[in-house]
């Protein structure tokens, strides 16, 4: 077969693929957009020519084929604040980003916190601009869920929702209460008996299953909880209210690695030793746990694994197929280091 140039206009086309390979312009769409319908000798000579032309198929035209458009988009209910304060953020995006890099899709990340931003990305993402979503951090009945899945955009979620506006859309989360109930009953198994806990907002899933869990652990010990936002800043005041409600408190529970930062250094501030007078345990075992001081206890989650994991069902609902099981849940355990 002789070397076909290509056109003098610029690019080569799909018409110059289809005659060096001696086939049909429909034979090339098939090939280029992954159709089984199509011989082996067929697709090798269209692979063959597209090489030797150096031919780049149009984006645009094989969106308008195929009603893929080889993108999907991350959806981060918060602003920009949270996003770069909070380790888990990092990581969970990067297991995104890791397993998205094996499949070929195209990633585009968003904040969305006020209801204009949900108003605008709902138009966007309802589109047809993207193949799929995947949204972390929401807050109460977001109406953004189940909008999409009456639309039939491929969704799935980070974090269990709360209510029922998300009605049986897929998501990802870790054994939140599980893994809560585990560190207040090893707080209580190491002696300590007025346990505190600075819970995560209550309009969230991960903020009410970590309370919960909390809770069970218990077992008839007095309750004394705050609720904060999940930010340093906002784990230090709850510790500061906690000391002022019972000053003889021996332990907390902080539902962050984040938060608990905050309530070491108000523990610092007030003269309490970590963990002699106040033991602290916190949750997710990010990099700031370990770079604390004292390091920080605290609950582990698979952040990086539960990202992959998204992924992992949002593209098996944009291939058509029914993912199973729809929602996954990963195990937590405790690390335990100086600070309980």
């Amino acid at each position: 077969m002789g070397v076909r140039r290509p056109s003098a206009k610029g690019r080569p086309t799909l018409e110059e693929v289809a005659a060096l390979a001696g086939v049909g312009r429909g034979t090339v769409s098939r090939v280029i957009n992954g159709s089984p319908k199509v011989s082996p000798q067929a697709r090798q000579a269209v692979l063959a020519a597209i090489e030797q032309l150096g031919y780049v198929p149009n984006r645009a035209a094989r969106t308008l084929v195929t009603r893929r458009t080889d993108t999907v988009a991350l959806v981060l209910s918060e602003g920009e604040q949270r996003l770069f304060e909070e380790p888990y953020f990092a990581d969970i995006i990067r297991g995104i980003s890791s397993a998205l890099n094996e499949t070929g899709l195209q990633l585009m990340f968003t904040l969305a916190q006020t209801p204009r931003d949900h108003q605008r990305l709902e138009q966007y993402l309802t589109g047809h601009h993207v193949d799929g979503v995947m949204l972390i951090s929401l807050h109460g009945e977001d109406p953004l869920p189940g909008k999409l899945e009456r639309h039939g955009v491929p969704t799935v979620l980070g974090g269990r929702p709360v209510g029922t506006g998300a009605g049986r859309i897929s998501y990802v989360d870790a054994d939140n209460e599980g893994g809560a109930r585990r560190a207040v009953e090893y707080l209580v198994g190491r002696g300590r008996r007025r346990i505190a806990t600075i819970a995560g907002p209550q309009d969230m899933g991960v903020g009410i299953d970590r309370l919960n869990g909390y809770r069970a652990a218990l077992g008839g010990l007095p309750e004394l909880v705050a609720v904060a936002d999940f930010s340093e800043a906002a784990g230090r005041t709850a510790m500061r209210e906690l000391l002022e409600r019972d000053p003889q408190l021996d332990a907390v529970f902080v539902a962050s690695d984040n938060m608990a930062i905050g309530a070491l250094r108000t523990l610092r501030e007030a003269g309490r030793r970590v963990p002699d007078d106040v033991a602290v345990i916190g949750f997710e075992d990010s990099v700031v746990a370990r770079r604390a001081d004292p390091p920080l206890t605290s609950v582990h989650q698979p952040t990086e694994r539960m990202g992959r994991e998204m992924v992992r069902l949002l593209v098996a609902q944009i291939k058509g197929e029914r993912p199973e099981p729809a929602a996954v849940v990963v195990d937590t355990h405790l690390v335990v280091r100086d600070s309980a």
